[in-house]
């Protein structure tokens, strides 16, 4: 038998005879990917086995969620090139029990580490001398990438964690440094992108060789390794200045020998005035729960909490899962929480946002009364509401044994962010330029449009659709949720929480049974393979469009329903892995 067909069948042996306890330990040329788990003392589902193993590993040293959730994603930039990231950014949201407030309830934060538009970025840089947008300059090549922020956002959430950062980081640099086997997907996903990597970057980047990827491969990433080490030995330091900076300065300026781009803008200056935000998080109350997500500049929070309210008054459970009727419904609030979103969301540093109208009872009561069951909506009809007031992303969940609840969504954009790598230095720039409104009304790579609000500016962040959440029962964690997918994980993330709340639906289920998603504009609901089709043609006759794509998001939870007592549920649409660990 060949060694492929050999390692698929080892592999699905071991998914299908694993013990409901797992304490896996792994090596990065032997491994074995787990969907779901059981276990008492604290779990970490991510994209890759090694990373979310890694994360465990630190809780078993005495690490918190918040140590743990640092160790993973560095982890990530290493074995998960394609989103995972210090050429990125991304958000945190965190309930910590052993920090407390006065009410005794714990403290809930969010760490920004969006990116940044750099200094010399302007509102019309994408547009040609006709004022024709120019998308293939925002989403691909050295122009498309904004201010990286995911290292300024780990040093940020260092104050909530217990063990020293050096020993954080040495698991991503000796997995950097001697390399780890890579997956059948990973395999593909090199070979399929191999020639935008040798299209887009003037050094040949690690990701390229000579033959094709096969399953089982070693990728070394010795400069990878380098920069985590002057990271290590400088902390922020390490990667907005000095040497790291210098080749990050150095790689935009080769730009301009491309024939498909032009130079890059970022400078030493916008790298060394980069700071993480700390905001407010979005908290609201749902049905005797309290959900907890990411404000502004992601858009996740808000619309996640306009919607959650407006089904809150319907009786959906009645409805039961994906049936014509709960579909309909769905689908017409998640219409206008994104017209929403096109009209009035944007960086609250920049724009004012009326988010407590947004959210208020009686601004989401209005929107709903042109709701008609079983008779399709428009968004020629439904636009933003009247106020008057002057696909790649990866996400990961943490829990731990003393309380504390990590849910983390970092991104480079589209797959492997701009497709640039940072010569001498080893890492992937983003795109995040591209999340901007590059002209009003034009969509971007994931078909959202947006107007004045989201137009580039110099220190802007760019909106995001990140939703990391994290939901109390009884003040204490009970799901660690999020996902990638662009413009989708909103609306998963509803979903995946109506699910479990309403359709008592199990973990498993909630994140693999087919998804749907509606954003406004285009104006059709996108359906996943399997999707019911009796559903498919009940909604066909109320006046929908459906159109069936590939998969929606990769959604990681992990439920916590009693004390030491914890489920982890990696997404079956990736090589996501669910660890966790019981004495």
């Amino acid at each position: 038998m060949p060694p492929k067909k050999i390692f698929t069948v080892v592999l699905f042996l071991l998914l299908i005879f694993r013990p409901a306890y797992s304490q896996q330990k792994s090596d990065p040329y032997h491994y074995t990917i787990r969907k779901n788990i059981f276990c008492k003392n604290g779990s970490v589902v991510s994209a890759h086995a090694l990373a979310s193993q890694i994360g465990v590993t630190i809780l078993q040293q005495g690490g918190n969620a918040v140590d743990a959730a640092i160790a993973t994603q560095l982890a990530l930039a290493v074995v998960y090139p394609g989103a995972g990231n210090i050429g990125g950014g991304g958000f945190m949201v965190a309930h910590l029990k052993n920090a407390r407030l006065p009410n005794g309830q714990g403290k809930n934060i969010a760490i920004d580490y969006r990116e940044m538009a750099p200094e010399a970025a302007s509102r019309d840089m994408y547009l040609d001398v006709n004022g024709n947008p120019q998308m293939n300059l925002s989403q691909n090549g050295h122009l498309s990438a904004g201010v990286p922020g995911t290292v300024a956002g780990i040093f940020s959430c260092m104050k909530y964690a217990k063990l020293p950062f050096k020993k954080l980081i040495q698991p991503a640099i000796d997995l950097a440094e001697k390399g780890f086997a890579i997956t059948e997907a990973q395999a593909k996903s090199f070979n399929a992108t191999r020639d935008d990597f040798i299209k887009l970057n003037t050094t040949t980047p690690v990701f390229v060789k000579d033959n094709l990827w096969k399953t089982g491969d070693t990728l070394v990433q010795k400069d990878l390794a380098n920069t985590l080490k002057r990271i290590k030995d400088f902390g922020a330091k390490g990667f907005y200045e000095g040497e790291t900076a210098r080749l990050i300065v150095e790689e935009m300026k080769r730009g301009k020998g491309l024939p498909a781009g032009q130079a890059g803008i970022i400078t030493e200056k916008d790298l060394k005035k980069y700071k993480a935000k700390t905001r407010t998080p979005i908290v609201f109350n749902y049905k005797g729960y309290t959900i907890i997500s990411m404000p502004l500049p992601s858009s996740g929070g808000i619309i996640l909490e306009q919607m959650m309210k407006m089904i809150e008054k319907q009786n959906v459970a009645a409805m039961k899962f994906e049936t014509a009727q709960s579909v309909q419904l769905m689908t017409e609030i998640e219409r206008r929480a994104y017209a929403d979103r096109a009209n009035f969301l944007g960086d609250p540093d920049f724009v004012k946002v009326p988010v407590k109208t947004l959210v208020s009872e009686k601004y989401l009561k209005e929107r709903m009364k042109d709701y008609q069951p079983g008779k399709a909506g428009s968004s020629t009809e439904i636009k933003a509401g009247n106020i008057k007031e002057s696909e790649e992303t990866t996400h990961f969940s943490v829990i731990d044994n003393e309380g504390n609840a990590v849910s983390v969504t970092t991104t480079l954009n589209g797959g492997y962010g701009s497709r640039t790598v940072v010569s001498g230095a080893g890492f992937l720039l983003n795109n995040e330029m591209d999340d901007f409104s590059v002209k009003p009304g034009v969509p971007n790579m994931y078909g959202a449009v947006g107007n004045e609000a989201n137009a580039i500016a110099p220190g802007k962040r760019m909106l995001s659709s990140m939703t990391p959440t994290i939901v109390l029962k009884n003040n204490q964690p009970y799901l660690v949720v999020g996902t990638p997918g662009g413009t989708t994980i909103t609306t998963s993330v509803f979903q995946t929480l109506i699910d479990i709340i309403d359709f008592k639906m199990t973990t498993n289920d909630a994140v693999n049974k087919p998804k749907f998603h509606h954003q406004w504009l285009p104006d059709q609901i996108d359906v996943e393979k399997g999707f019911p089709e009796d559903v498919k043609k009940q909604l066909t006759k109320m006046g929908y469009t459906l159109k069936e794509r590939g998969a929606i998001g990769r959604t990681e939870v992990i439920k916590k329903p009693a004390p030491q007592k914890i489920e982890a549920v990696a997404d079956k649409r990736g090589d996501d892995h669910a660890a966790g660990y019981t004495p």
